[in-house]
């Protein structure tokens, strides 16, 4: 018995070799050198592949169709690099974005499942201090919670009804909408939404999306409807959000600006879709597409550095 494991264990290592040698075989042909079945070498390459997937080696066995025959091939690693998971943890508690007993066992499952296990105690004392005084958002409530759910809503193109606590006034009001997309800026996740009855809307003649902070919506349905989104009129979460500051809504608006403030970088980082139009020893001429309120919020944090703005309506 001892000679028979001693046997298979030379057999699924000398295939092995082959395999790193960079050769490309078929069952048969293995079968054939060895002198075994071609159930045993299926068996070989099973062992090889289990060996390969619990050493996290990067590489597997594949069958190469231009070959006829398995060979051995490079994949992407699953874990994330040390510099990649520190990053991860530090935006994620920069974020404020949840509760304490949400934000918490994220850190701690990322850190587990994606860290090498001698890099885990370095990781996890690199953020402790940040872990130990993270500050949940005033809110207090559970994000986690409803997120796949309006996230299904989103993707499989089905009304919701959600009740709202509104921001202006203590009042809960109900809405039919049409989720397009789920965005985070600020602290906050949000929910952007087309309004089904936009007459009881403050702007009824408004084409684009409500947005919604998801830490006020009180209770949400989806429901068994769903609505049709041309491919030509499909929302794009990405382009709203060059256009978009702090979250607040309105119109589609061209503006225009003078700034001569310490870093023409911190303006365009703020402003993706901004251009400068003209730059001379006083500072830089910038054009940029934004949807209305939020931009005026910014504007105005800038004092001094900011002049000469005009808002043209798209």
């Amino acid at each position: 018995m001892e000679k028979a494991s001693a046997v298979k264990s030379d057999r699924v290592l000398r295939i092995y070799f082959k395999l790193v040698q960079g050769e490309a075989f078929t069952k048969k042909e293995l079968a054939q050198e060895f002198h075994v079945t071609e159930r045993s070498i299926q068996r070989d390459l099973g062992a090889l592949r289990c060996f390969l997937n619990e050493l996290d080696a990067g590489q597997e066995i594949v069958y190469d169709k231009v070959s006829c025959g398995y060979r051995i091939q490079d994949v992407a690693p699953q874990a994330l690099s040390n510099s990649e998971i520190l990053a991860v943890c530090k935006i994620l508690l920069e974020s404020r974005s949840m509760r304490k007993d949400e934000m918490l066992p994220v850190l701690d499952k990322l850190i587990s499942r994606c860290v090498p296990e001698q890099n885990k105690k370095a990781v996890r004392e690199l953020i402790a201090n940040e872990k130990y005084h993270y500050i949940e958002p005033h809110h207090n409530k559970q994000i986690l919670s409803g997120l796949w759910e309006i996230g299904q809503a989103v993707q499989r193109h089905q009304v919701m009804e959600i009740k709202y606590e509104r921001l202006k006034e203590p009042k809960v009001v109900t809405r039919r909408v049409q989720p397009v997309g789920i965005m985070f800026s600020e602290y906050y996740f949000y929910l952007t939404a087309f309004l089904e009855d936009k007459a009881s809307f403050d702007n009824p003649d408004d084409l684009f999306p409500t947005i919604y902070r998801i830490d006020r919506i009180c209770s949400f349905k989806v429901l068994d409807e769903h609505f049709r989104v041309p491919y030509r009129d499909r929302f794009e979460e990405g382009e709203f959000r060059k256009r978009v500051q702090f979250m607040y809504g309105g119109k589609l608006e061209r503006i225009r600006f003078r700034y001569n403030g310490p870093s023409l970088e911190a303006v365009l980082d703020r402003l993706p879709t901004a251009d400068v139009v003209k730059a001379d020893g006083d500072g830089w001429s910038i054009e940029a597409e934004v949807f209305g309120k939020g931009i005026e919020m910014w504007l105005n944090s800038q004092g001094s550095w900011i002049s000469d703005i005009s808002i043209v309506e798209l």
